[in-house]
């Protein structure tokens, strides 16, 4: 299951993680998002142990999506080493994340 990270936990999850992370900054509100939402689950399950999914809500977490300039949702932003990696915006089929996150391992 995708961790669910915040203004408060955001460094300790991802930037301190030692495994390539990927964090899916969504809204409740937003249709595509619900689109990629089992996506994200799946990965999370499918990578365990190798990679950290994370989920980052943008109406909670309003200092972590100012940070990252994230200006449309959802964004998928790619990790490694507590830096940015790659990032995917908008719904787009699972293959491109793996794909992404495949690059990373």
């Amino acid at each position: 299951m995708a961790f669910e990270v915040n203004d408060m936990n955001f460094d300790e999850v991802v930037i301190k993680s030692d495994k390539p992370v990927i964090v899916d900054f969504w809204a409740e509100w937003c249709g595509p998002c619900r689109i990629i939402s089992p996506i994200i689950e799946e990965i999370s399950i499918e990578y365990s142990g190798k990679a950290v999914v994370a989920k980052c809500d943008v109406d909670n977490s309003p200092q972590v999506a100012a940070k990252f300039s994230i200006r449309n949702i959802p964004t998928v932003l790619f990790f490694k080493d507590g830096k940015i990696a790659d990032k995917q915006v908008g719904a787009v089929p699972k293959s491109n994340f793996i794909n992404k996150l495949n690059a990373l391992l």
